[in-house]
């Protein structure tokens, strides 16, 4: 097994760790079942759960990005299908990765783009052909309601991470080929930005709620997540480290869905909490009689008792970091790390 450092942003070098304080009590989990890990000239099959591709040249652009990492792509039959805001209707884009998870040559899954939909597909998917057969799923955004439902009903590790369809900067590249072909057990780190000011501004950890913790990391996009509360597809947030992020979502929104997931009980039984990137989350009308993002954050997670920082390159930028699902993690809220401490594939 090879372990490696990595940091959060594309910068070099790493920061020592601090002492850590007492470790949050959690739950031993049952032990999360590994999809096997990539091998050069693997074949991955390539699908659209939720939002269309425009046109067959950005799937060719795509299955050239795929190359680029030494893999073969495969495209689902229904790619290139459209349905008003979705690529094609329900049925079709869950026969899609039906039929992956199905074919003994498909080693992985790369979910294209997000967008809306992918929560749609749920109850038309094979779930017992799925847990048959642990394949490596990679996607982010609404994404996240296949990997939450993963979780709960097969039991084993994906990755939240860049879609097929992203730039894929070298560091999230080089990040993603540790975890997914090396089995590597990283450690994230937050690292100070070039600032000439006295103070260093962004990036930076900012801490709700100090200490450590340790748990399976299980979370994604909150706008999903949130969406999903009392469904039947939510893994158990007990002991977990719950990571989030969201994109275009004004300051009120935010509230409203850190609210609705609270209610639901998910932050309490969470041993940690990890806030990735919200991007462009402003509402332009707000005025100063608003609150900041980080004055929601406080409100919510700080009365928790429990380890939570923002400030994780998790989520709608280009650079993001690739999150094992269902992983052990153990995160310290003030240095603002996050460290696997168990591999994502076998």
């Amino acid at each position: 097994m090879i372990s490696r450092r990595m940091a959060l942003t594309s910068m070099a070098g790493t920061a020592a760790l601090a002492a850590m304080p007492s470790l949050a009590a959690a739950p031993a989990p049952a032990p999360v079942r590994l999809p096997p890990r990539l091998r050069e000239g693997d074949t991955v099959g390539l699908v659209a759960p939720a939002g269309f591709v425009a046109d067959r040249f950005g799937v060719e652009e795509i299955e050239h990005t795929i190359r680029a990492m030494g893999l073969v792509p495969k495209a689902g039959r229904h790619l290139l299908d459209r349905y008003g805001y979705l690529a094609g209707q329900d049925k079709d884009r869950a026969a899609d990765l039906n039929r992956m998870f199905a074919d003994p040559q498909v080693k992985a899954i790369f979910a294209v783009r997000g967008g809306w939909g992918s929560q749609r597909v749920l109850p038309h998917l094979d779930w017992r052909t799925i847990r048959a057969n642990p394949k490596l799923l990679t996607g982010s955004s609404d994404i996240t309601a296949l990997h939450l439902a993963i979780a709960a009903r097969a039991g084993f590790a994906t990755v939240h991470g860049p879609n097929a369809s992203a730039s894929w900067p070298r560091s999230s590249w080089e990040q993603f080929r540790a975890l997914a072909f090396e089995a590597a057990t990283p450690r994230y780190e937050i690292l100070a930005g070039s600032w000439n000011g006295l103070a260093v501004r962004e990036p930076r950890v900012r801490t709700f709620g100090k200490g450590t913790a340790r748990g399976r990391l299980l979370g994604g996009n909150l706008s999903i997540l949130s969406a999903m509360a009392g469904t039947p597809w939510l893994p158990d947030f007990t002991g977990a480290i719950l990571f989030l992020e969201d994109t275009n979502e004004s300051e009120y929104r935010i509230d409203r869905m850190m609210t609705q997931i609270a209610q639901a009980g998910i932050l309490e039984a969470a041993a940690g909490v990890v806030f990735g990137q919200c991007t462009n989350c402003r509402n332009p009308g707000g005025g100063y009689g608003n609150f900041t993002i980080y004055e929601v954050l406080d409100q919510h997670l700080s009365p928790l008792g429990k380890p939570a920082f923002q400030g994780a390159q998790i989520g709608h930028i280009a650079a993001q970091v690739p999150v094992p699902m269902g992983v052990m993690a153990q995160i310290d809220a003030q240095t603002g790390t996050i460290e696997m401490l168990a591999p994502t594939v076998t």
